[in-house]
């Protein structure tokens, strides 16, 4: 895909929709990042419907450190994983409360070193939470970068750094949350919606659904 046919997308995408939110549900970046943290392998909603039960309970890392593993599980038996999840969250929970006086970080190297939190969540809290215009590469942006041609690689780290170089700046801050939803909705796995995708005629896929 070339500029002009990368900027006329995100245009596109910014006139449906000028601003892009995730879909997981909190108040606060210590949420967000809790949030983002159970939705490994799960999706949002079913996140959601967990954290709408947990946060009340405990929506600070001291709080949630006061839960306990055990504690911190029985609100997300719903979520897979739930075990390691309660475990890392509880871990991290500790950290900010002890060593980062409750307080999330702002940088990737500091994040990264939370229990349970790798590059792509480390991504989403820099992006959402702090307006720092990174990519957070889930296997929606992977297909989509790389069946539009917009950004193809052959892993996310490389399709993350391609999105970093040829997306225009001035779409860089939502393009993660543009191309989730596109991939969510529209240009999905097994069956891409052709028909009702508003930049199928930039779009490089040899087998459109039309």
């Amino acid at each position: 895909m070339n500029k002009l046919k990368r900027t006329e997308m995100f245009q596109r995408f910014q006139a449906a929709n000028p601003a892009p939110k995730t879909e997981l549900e909190y108040a606060s970046d210590f949420e967000l990042l809790a949030a983002v943290l159970l939705s490994a392998q799960a999706t949002d909603k079913g996140v959601n419907l967990a954290t709408r039960k947990l946060f009340p309970v405990a929506n600070t890392p001291a709080a949630m450190a006061a839960l306990g593993i055990e504690g911190i599980e029985s609100y997300i038996k719903t979520i897979g994983l739930y075990k390691s999840k309660a475990k890392h969250l509880y871990e991290t929970s500790v950290i900010l409360r002890d060593q980062y006086a409750g307080v999330v970080p702002q940088s990737r190297e500091a994040l990264e070193q939370l229990p349970g939190v790798g590059r792509k969540t480390a991504n989403v809290v820099l992006n959402t939470a702090f307006g720092q215009p990174t990519m957070a590469v889930d296997t929606h942006i992977f297909r989509v970068s790389n069946r539009t041609a917009l950004a193809p690689g052959k892993d996310v780290l490389a399709v993350e750094k391609k999105l970093l170089k040829v997306i225009p700046g001035e779409f860089m801050l939502n393009a993660h949350h543009w191309l989730i939803l596109h991939g969510r909705y529209v240009c999905k796995a097994r069956s891409p919606e052709c028909k009702k995708c508003n930049v199928q005629d930039l779009c490089d896929y040899k087998l459109k659904n039309l």
